[in-house]
């Protein structure tokens, strides 16, 4: 058992020290200037699919259509067959803003087979933005249920044309209020970043690619080159697939904000785990031996050294202890940063291995239902085998950071 926890805290001095400084979770937009560039501001157009997101649309669309961004923003909502009033608030922000001519309703299609329901309604939404604004530079992709900092556009843009971007992600600060959240959302955040390193992914030399579905600014040519959405349109992950199709051609960036909120609350475990449960799977691969390693990996990193610190304690194993302590310790060092940016008190981070448990058994829960036909969803469908053709509906949760 020493041997293991010592093992246990020599990956966790490697995690510290050789990947990418990912736990220092400093990858943040600086405050863009407010003079045009030699070029003026190029036009952008924001697509929002919304499929019964009655609760934050209205908030979404007036904090785009509120933005003080200098050029021209033209807003489309994709009312993704939605039955509890989602497009009818959506046009009622709009209105209620003054800027109903850069606004502009789509009502949704039925799905079509071989797309995932998120992405057939981004791509009505590109088609209209297309009609809508078809000189737009860039593309806002973003949730419907995303408040978005008064500065938030500005920056994006200033990000992706001073670096020559072709995507710019933020990962939005999420709701950390009930309980749950407070122990499971920052660790939700902390292993999505030991998972893809920020810098690693800012870094054009390297091939580590992701992004966040809530917020991602897309020049619009380098998605046309990459062969558009419909090259990522079965992925359920299509965040992440639209970084990998978009740096395989050129440069992203994908970081972190204080301003720009989710407005989704998840007030139960249960919430939490559909949510994750929903696509973790997927990002293993569907492969069993990915999920054994997962477990194992997952065992040994967060499980293993509390374990040992008491086991060593009660034993009176001294080495076992401090072996134990010492990883227990590392792992909170890291978490840090992340608690931090949440609010969360320092020693918060000794409660990381409650929540590493409840992902892994969320994880082990989404092979299950997997291997049950039910796989991942949004907005009430899932997907046979999560490969993007519609199977049944449900009432899963969906959850895009």
């Amino acid at each position: 058992m020493t041997g293991v926890a010592l093992l246990a805290l020599a990956v966790w001095a490697g995690i510290l020290f050789f990947r990418g400084r990912f736990w220092f979770a400093d990858q943040h937009l600086s405050p863009a200037a407010k003079a045009a560039s030699r070029d003026g501001w190029p036009a952008v157009v924001a697509v929002i699919p919304a499929r019964d997101e009655a609760d934050g649309i209205a908030r979404t669309v007036a904090s785009l259509l509120a933005q003080d961004y200098p050029g021209r923003l033209d807003v489309v909502v994709v009312d993704d067959n939605s039955a509890d009033g989602t497009g009818a608030l959506a046009q009622g922000a709009a209105d209620a803003a003054a800027a109903s001519e850069r606004f502009h309703l789509v009502a949704g299609k039925p799905l079509v087979e071989g797309w995932s329901g998120k992405l057939w309604a981004v791509h009505q939404g590109l088609e209209a933005a297309g009609q809508a604004a078809p000189n737009a530079r860039y593309v806002l992709l973003t949730d419907a249920d995303i408040s978005h900092h008064a500065a938030n556009l500005r920056r994006l843009v200033e990000k992706a044309e001073m670096e020559d971007r072709d995507l710019v992600s933020l990962m939005v600060r999420l709701n950390c209020e009930t309980p749950w959240e407070r122990l499971l959302i920052p660790a939700f955040v902390f292993f999505f970043q030991k998972l893809f390193p920020f810098p690693w992914v800012n870094d054009p030399t390297r091939r580590t690619a992701a992004a966040a579905g809530g917020c991602m600014l897309v020049r619009r040519a380098a998605l046309g080159a990459a062969g558009g959405i419909q090259a990522i349109r079965g992925r359920l992950i299509d965040d992440c697939a639209l970084a990998e199709l978009l740096k395989a051609r050129g440069s992203i960036w994908l970081g972190l904000t204080h301003e720009t909120v989710s407005l989704r609350r998840y007030d139960t475990l249960s919430e939490i785990w559909r949510m994750v449960a929903r696509t973790a799977y997927e990002q293993l691969g569907h492969s069993p031996l990915m999920l054994l390693g997962t477990v194992a990996g997952m065992t040994l990193l967060y499980l293993v050294p509390p374990v040992a610190a008491f086991w060593g304690l009660a034993a009176g194993d001294w080495r076992l202890a401090a072996a134990g302590a010492g990883g227990w310790l590392a792992m909170a060092i890291a978490y840090f940063p992340t608690l931090r940016l949440y609010g969360r008190p320092p020693w918060a981070g000794f409660a990381l291995p409650a929540a590493a448990l409840l992902y892994t058994l969320m994880t082990v829960d989404s092979a299950r239902r997997h291997g049950q036909g039910r796989g991942g969803g949004w907005k009430g469908r899932t997907y046979a085998g999560g490969v993007g053709v519609p199977d049944r509906d449900s009432h899963a949760r969906f959850f895009d950071m």
